[in-house]
């Protein structure tokens, strides 16, 4: 499978038009209609109705590979240019809003830095492809447990010396039943109104795995972006309960309008993880690493 033709496809099928997708990719109209029955003909299979232009079922199906299968190709790209350029001075970290671990921004260099926040799951793929230098990625795990990520490319991981996993809250209206409650299960909570936001707190079907209840933790007002703060006033304007590590619920208190519940079952933590490209670092990747703690050669 071509992946030039493959990119062309995700084009055409992201925006629903041959001619923009001619535009984004710098090709005519006609090139972008070659590719894609190319494609097609290599498959033995239609994926794009034309009026109006949408995947077919087996389109659908091949999206679901795309995105995978392209980022591997870039990543490679980036990880094997990395053997002919020169070590770089600057520093782009990319990092989830909620993974800026004090440790890391007290190890970086005074100048030549770029924090990017970027929602969680874009984090992998940006240091993948060499969007970014190191990531900071977080989520949800029972204590003893790794984060589960993406198999995008041979990234290290590695925990934050020092760094303990912290605690999980549920955000609630300070006037909610639960608000005076020492503790709460949130197998109790699977029938509650949640705020989804992806971005920002644990996905909610990462939760539903968790608590073993397939059908439970229904949303009720979806959050597309990065702001804690933000988050948590649509909690305290009763949108919905939100699931937050407790450092994260106190820095983003909203005017006292909210109660932190800690979780007490299932046992469940917040962890922060750092991300890197494999093999040997060197220059201002190195020299993080190093005031981390971390090791700077991959396995």
């Amino acid at each position: 499978m071509d992946p030039h033709l493959l990119r062309t496809y995700v084009t055409v099928a992201r925006l629903r038009s041959f001619s923009a997708a001619a535009r984004e990719l710098g090709y005519t109209q006609s090139a972008v209609s070659q590719h894609i029955a190319a494609l097609e003909q290599d498959l033995g299979l239609p994926l794009l109705g034309r009026r109006p232009v949408a995947p077919t079922p087996a389109g659908e199906r091949l999206l679901e590979h795309a995105g995978s299968l392209l980022l591997r190709i870039d990543a490679a790209r980036a990880d094997l240019a990395g053997y002919a350029a020169a070590p770089r001075e600057e520093l782009t970290v990319a990092a989830a809003p909620l993974a800026a671990h004090p440790a890391v921004l007290d190890a970086l260099p005074s100048t030549g830095v770029t924090l990017r926040v970027l929602p969680r799951d874009e984090v992998p793929g940006a240091v993948a492809t060499g969007g970014a230098d190191l990531g900071l990625v977080d989520g949800i795990a029972a204590p003893s447990d790794p984060l589960a990520l993406p198999d995008v490319a041979p990234l290290t991981a590695a925990a934050l010396p020092g760094a303990a996993a912290e605690p999980l809250v549920v955000v609630v209206p300070d006037d909610h039943p639960l608000a005076r409650r020492a503790g709460v299960r949130l197998t109790d909570l699977a029938d509650a109104r949640w705020l989804d936001a992806p971005a920002v707190g644990p996905p909610l079907e990462r939760l539903r795995a968790a608590v073993g209840t397939p059908g439970g933790f229904r949303p009720s007002l979806r959050y597309e972006g990065t702001d804690v703060r933000t988050l948590v006033a649509l909690a305290a304007a009763g949108h919905g309960l939100v699931l937050l590590p407790a450092g994260a619920a106190r820095t983003a208190d909203v005017a006292a309008d909210v109660a932190a519940v800690p979780v007490v079952a299932p046992r469940l933590v917040h962890r922060t993880e750092l991300l890197r490209p494999g093999g040997v670092s060197a220059g201002p990747v190195a020299r993080v690493l190093d005031a981390l703690g971390v090791a700077s050669q991959g396995p």
